[in-house]
């Protein structure tokens, strides 16, 4: 197994005051040849936005966007009619195919937002933008892998035009949790969003990640503290 580590401190940073923002990937003003993409995983953005503010409205074509918000709501519109807020606990996505416009705004006048953006390329181009948002009991992910997005929607998930799966995970202390790959020729890409966890020789602690490659048949990671784990299992050619 090949193994690339993100530690959290090592992303990009943006700071505009209403916008704190850390990239793991290339984005924006922050530049890095080697964090272009992981395989078609091209964004993994970790957003906290002040109240009252936000993005206005931006366009985006030929990408599946995932927003997971982490604390607090988002406000969302789009140019196919669409309006929303978006809690704790619900998963947002957007296929933007062959165009669309829209805006996040944080409506709570006291209390910031934080969310997770994530942008993965399509297999197929210039499709009919769609709007789906869900949400998903916390519950559900206790020490167990709840698959939130998938290609074709199995297990009450959320489907995208891509053949990658999409898993969070809530993991007591002590345990050792496996991972049972799709297909061997993907890569996986884990983030311990909270916690601690050690994967083959290396510890893992908040906000830290790693891509994998050549993982085989499945993926064995220990709980080191009780630990919220997103996973990515994604193709790993473009």
């Amino acid at each position: 197994m090949s193994i690339v580590l993100y530690r959290s401190e090592s992303r990009g940073a943006a700071d505009h005051g209403w916008l704190k923002s850390r990239h793991t990937f290339s984005f924006a003003n922050y530049y890095c040849p080697s964090r272009l993409n992981f395989g078609v995983l091209r964004v993994l953005n970790d957003d906290w936005v002040q109240p009252k503010m936000g993005f206005g409205t931006h366009p985006h074509d030929n990408m599946e966007i995932i927003s997971i918000v982490l604390d607090g709501q988002l406000e969302h519109r789009d140019s196919m009619g669409t309006g929303s807020t978006i809690s704790q606990g619900e998963v947002q996505v957007m296929s933007a195919g062959s165009g669309v416009t829209h805006s996040e705004f944080n409506p709570s006048q006291d209390e910031p937002v934080s969310f997770f953006q994530i942008w993965l390329f399509p297999n197929k181009k210039n499709v009919q933008p769609r709007y789906d948002q869900a949400y998903f009991d916390p519950a559900r992910l206790e020490n167990t892998w709840e698959m939130i997005i998938s290609p074709d929607g199995e297990n009450q998930s959320m489907w995208i035009h891509q053949d990658a799966w999409l898993h969070l995970g809530n993991f007591d202390e002590g345990r050792e949790v496996e991972y049972q790959m799709k297909d061997s020729k993907n890569g996986v890409f884990l983030m311990v969003i909270e916690g601690e966890v050690t994967l083959d020789e290396y510890e893992l602690s908040k906000r830290d990640a790693a891509g994998l490659t050549e993982v085989g048949e499945r993926l064995a990671i220990k709980l080191k503290k009780q630990s919220k784990l997103l996973l990515l299992e994604v193709p790993m050619t473009v």
